[in-house]
Parts: structure tokens; C-alpha cells; sequence
């Protein structure tokens, strides 16, 4: 049947999709290195007409979109094998500013206007360009910026203080109403300890919680369920 044949095709290619969205990694579409943005581009071309051209058969969609993932995987490991293969494929990180002077062979180079810069610097809290000790355009076309010493954010260590290590991740124990026992028990806490915490907040149901999370120093944060309109 059309219906059940277009079901079937349209799972096989999504969860090929999925593979090859996996091997860029966690990115973002800005942050893909150009092989991952071609993969991304490909495999979406690829797997649209085997879903909507039933006369073609299923294999002729899946060859080749297994071929690029392999192919991905491959030049992966060989850029992570050689650097300079990977500085020919990638490309290199570019100094468009050095101690606050603009680089304008290296912005021409990458095509990159003042506009786009100085978006870029106010996009990360600046706007002397004095103050930029480098800003360096990334392979991933994002922009790093090293401010100068003197225009750096004072830390406690540069005043010679001492602080207390008060920074913990937190754990998410209630997510929308559902409690992640797995994550209760990796924090070493029990059902009493919840209930003793739902008491405190006035809360009588786990499901009856948005969010609640704690984390090493014990800091309970619990975001209740709001009411629907």
C-alpha cells in the first residue's frame, strides 16, 4: 500500500538522518566545520526524493547516503590524524584584530566586513575597539576575543583573595512532573529527603513540580507547576 510504503521509508531515512546528524557532534548550523555542513546539506537532498518518488527504489536513497557517512567518518579521522589536512579542509583561525588594530589583509581574506566585526565584538560586550588585545575569526566562523589586561574584569585571585569553592552543577531530580530516580540516587538522597523537600516548598505532589534541582552544596531550587489557562 502507498500509505504504509511512504510510513516505512520516511522511518528508514529519518533514522539514517538522525546517524549522520550525530556524527557532526553537538553543534549548532553556525558551528559545523565545512565537511559537516556539506553532510548536512547532502543528506537532506538525498533522503527528500526516495520519500516522495515511490517508483524509486529504497536502496538507490540509502547507498548513498550511507556513502557519506562513511566518507564523513573517514576524512573525520584523517583530519584528526593530520593537521595539515585539516587546516586544507577547515581551513585556519584568522587574527582580524591585533592590539586593537584591525587586520585588513586577513578580513579581506575571510570576506569579513567592519560591520560584521564590530557586530560581533558588541555581541560580546564591547565596544572600544582599543580594548581588544585579539579577536581571532574561528574555523567555525565565530569570533574569539581576548580582551587587553587592562580592560579584563577584575577576579578575586588578582586581588589576592581568597574565596570559597562554592560553584556546583546542578542535578535535575523533577522535570515536568516526572521524577529521574536515577539521578535522586546518584546524589545519595532518598524518597524522605523529597517529601521532606516537597513539604518545605508546600508542594504535596511530585506532580505537581516543573523543575526542581539540587546540587552538591545542597541547594534545592523547585519551580512549580503554573496553572493552565
Amino acid at each position: 500500500m502507498p500509505v504504509a510504503t511512504a510510513f516505512f521509508r520516511t522511518i528508514i531515512l529519518y533514522l539514517l538522518l538522525i546517524v549522520g546528524l550525530r556524527l557532526t557532534g553537538k553543534r549548532q548550523i553556525g558551528e559545523l566545520e565545512p565537511i559537516e555542513l556539506v553532510l548536512t546539506m547532502l543528506l537532506s537532498d538525498l533522503a527528500s526524493v526516495p520519500m516522495q518518488d515511490f517508483d524509486s527504489p529504497l536502496i538507490n536513497g540509502v547507498v548513498p547516503i550511507l556513502t557519506l557517512l562513511a566518507l564523513t567518518t573517514l576524512l573525520s579521522y584523517i583530519s584528526f590524524r593530520s593537521g595539515r589536512f585539516r587546516s586544507l579542509i577547515c581551513g585556519e583561525p584568522a587574527i582580524v584584530v591585533r592590539c586593537g588594530r584591525l587586520q585588513q589583509r586577513a578580513m579581506r581574506h575571510n570576506r569579513m566586513t567592519v560591520d560584521e566585526l564590530m557586530e560581533e565584538l558588541r555581541g560580546q560586550g564591547v565596544t572600544n575597539l582599543k580594548d581588544v588585545k585579539y579577536a581571532v575569526l574561528e574555523t567555525s566562523g565565530q569570533l574569539s576575543v581576548l580582551l587587553q589586561a587592562d580592560a579584563q574584569p577584575v577576579t578575586p585571585r588578582q586581588m589576592g583573595m581568597k574565596v570559597d569553592d562554592d560553584v556546583f552543577l546542578p542535578v535535575i531530580l523533577i522535570d515536568n512532573g516526572r521524577l529521574m530516580g536515577s539521578n535522586l540516587r546518584k546524589m545519595g538522597l532518598d524518597d524522605k529527603w523529597l517529601q521532606k523537600q516537597l513539604k518545605a516548598h508546600k508542594v504535596h505532589r511530585v506532580q505537581d513540580v516543573f523543575l526542581m534541582t539540587v546540587d552538591r552544596g545542597g541547594s534545592v531550587v523547585l519551580a512549580k507547576k503554573e496553572a493552565a489557562r
